[in-house]
């Protein structure tokens, strides 16, 4: 043996110790959590991925270990042989608490300074000091777990697809820069110089394409890329869970992933999921929770009040609703009497953070209706509202009037923050649920054109193909997203295998036929030589971890993540390219 680790090897992890091994000799190797010096006795608390173990040293077991453990410091590197013992003092919070292992020989592997950060769980460490030693952070107990948890995700969703006859295959990461949805990362590239590679932000065209090479199903578990501005949710490289099958409709898609979700919540958290899974379509969850991502734990569901209040006395609800736009509102159980003046400013300011202009309210007391708007509408009116929202003694009810899409981000939002604030969410609950039928495009106003709902390749349902041209606003599309908890976790849809009816997606989307050629003119000629009906789904494995480990925090369950604004403080990067780069990329920077 080496004597690289003092001519020891291990027997066995710190923290899988027990009472059974009592009597046998083990070597142990990890970091010092904790020393503690009684005088002819010396403890230390010894930690490893698996756990925590207390070692302990004693003259009268060995005067040369007791020794070189009176250097030791929190984070030393040690490798230590000695004989399990049954601990005095068992240490119920503690899985090895009732053993404890007599050091006969010990070894220093390595020494460390005081670290910059506690490595323990308690630590209350800000983030950016966190993610500058991340190195450090990720020897907590708590990431340790959350990590493995994540590699345990990725093990059982490669065994569920393996066993059901998909392949894994990589597809490219330089790849041709898109037209559509986020930023691309660009790479430029020295070889062809004046030309850049792009990142992608999925593998979307080339698993079609495997589906037209005949491989029938396919799985990859890639990084893509978006440089896109950032939330707790998201990162600008991330993990997708990619899936893509062929002769397959809406359907095949849905079953087969309901039983691979199922399967992934079963074997890492012993969840077992009802099957199959609630189904919404687009339309009635906006309507009903203004969110495609509705958090069905608890209710505040919208109301519609547009018919009673069209000819109300308060012009700002009557002439919102003569102006094409809507008055919606929700119902906070209880609410009246958890909401002060400060309280209730509070949310309307959020609501002006998603475009509303403002935030009715009306509390319902014993004594009738408390609110601002009350003097504007008549009794029959303030009546019907009341019996519309279903609402008592007690109760709040928050108004929105601005056009439907301000309405319906403003009041899901609401829903969402007041239940937080209330603590009415139980997080042991996980509601999930299919949403489909989304719109096959949006408008967007500043460029007065259509762009993909999800993206060109999505297809149209076959009773809208005629108003493709004619009706844009109002076809739907073949596109499904998995949500659990009000967290967008998969989405996917039925691709287009028609090279005539992807040319008419392009024309809709404003391409012309020179643009397409020129973008998609090698997927455009594909499907010219026999495309089986093909469809998938991506999942997003890193807001699939946070789930399933109760973390609201992408950053926790990634080892290396970005900022909020797209740096890596470990690294610093992103950094400046040394001159001699850019110049054999014939790049030139220029000031703002």
């Amino acid at each position: 043996m080496g004597e690289l680790l003092g001519g020891m090897k291990r027997t066995h992890m710190c923290g899988v110790l027990e009472s059974k091994d009592i009597g046998k000799e083990v070597i142990l190797m990890g970091w010092v959590q904790k020393r503690r010096d009684l005088g002819g006795l010396i403890f230390v608390d010894l930690r490893d991925r698996e756990g925590l173990v207390q070692i302990v040293f004693d003259t009268d077991v060995s005067e040369a270990a007791f020794r070189k453990a009176e250097k030791l410091r929190g984070e030393f590197v040690i490798a230590a042989r000695g004989e399990v013992r049954r601990r005095e003092s068992i240490n119920p919070n503690l899985k090895t608490g009732e053993i404890e292992v007599f050091v006969k020989e010990l070894k220093i592997l390595s020494e460390s300074e005081i670290p910059p950060i506690h490595i323990n769980d308690e630590d209350d460490a800000g983030e950016r000091l966190r993610l500058k030693y991340r190195y450090l952070d990720l020897r907590k107990p708590k990431m340790q777990k959350v990590l493995r948890t994540r590699s345990r995700i990725a093990s059982k969703v490669r065994e569920f697809l393996d066993e059901n006859g998909f392949s894994d295959i990589e597809t490219p990461v330089l790849t041709k820069p898109t037209p559509e949805g986020a930023r691309d990362y660009l790479v430029p590239s020295r070889v062809n110089q004046g030309k850049f590679y792009a990142l992608p932000q999925s593998p979307q065209i080339f698993k079609q394409l495997l589906m037209v090479s005949g491989f029938d199903k396919y799985y990859q578990i890639v990084k893509c890329f978006r440089d896109e501005d950032l939330r707790a949710d998201r990162q600008p490289e991330f993990t997708q869970i990619d899936i893509e099958m062929s002769f397959v409709d809406v359907e095949d898609v849905l079953e087969i992933n309901e039983r691979l979700i199922a399967k992934v919540f079963k074997d890492i958290r012993g969840i077992e999921l009802s099957t199959p899974f609630m189904r919404m379509t687009y339309n009635e969850a906006m309507e009903r929770y203004g969110s495609d991502k509705p958090d069905l734990r608890f209710g505040y569901e919208l109301k519609d009040l547009n018919d009673i209040v069209k000819d109300c006395g308060f012009g700002v609800f009557a002439n919102t609703v003569k102006d094409g736009g809507d008055v919606k509102a929700i119902n906070i159980d209880g609410g009246g009497e958890k909401f002060s003046k400060k309280g209730m400013k509070n949310l309307e300011k959020l609501a002006k953070t998603y475009g509303a202009k403002g935030l009715a309210w009306m509390k319902m007391t014993d004594e009738g209706v408390d609110s601002p708007i009350a003097k504007f509408l008549s009794l029959e009116d303030v009546k019907a509202v009341v019996n519309k929202m279903e609402a008592k003694a007690g109760d709040l009810i928050l108004f929105v009037a601005d056009k439907p899409s301000i309405v319906y981000a403003a009041l899901g939002a609401l829903r969402v923050e007041i239940a937080r604030k209330l603590e009415i969410i139980d997080d042991s609950n996980f509601k999930v649920l299919w949403v489909t039928d989304f719109p096959l495009f949006e408008y967007d106003e500043d460029e007065d054109r259509y762009y993909a709902k999800h993206h060109p390749f999505t297809s149209p349902s076959e009773e809208d193909l005629e108003i493709l041209e004619s009706n844009p606003e109002n076809a739907r599309a073949k596109a499904y997203d998995l949500v659990i908890n009000g967290s967008e976790v998969g989405g996917g849809s039925i691709r287009i295998h028609d090279s005539s009816l992807q040319q008419r997606m392009f024309k809709a989307l404003g391409f012309t036929e020179e643009e397409a050629r020129e973008k998609f003119g090698f997927l455009i000629d594909a499907f010219k030589y026999g495309t089986p009906p093909h469809g998938g789904i991506a999942y997003g494995l890193d807001r699939l971890t946070m789930i399933l480990t109760d973390t609201d925090n992408i950053r926790d369950v990634i080892a290396f993540p970005k900022t909020q604004d797209a740096k890596c403080l470990l690294t610093d990067a992103p950094a400046l390219a040394d001159e001699k780069q850019l110049e054999e990329l014939k790049i030139e920077l220029t000031e703002d």
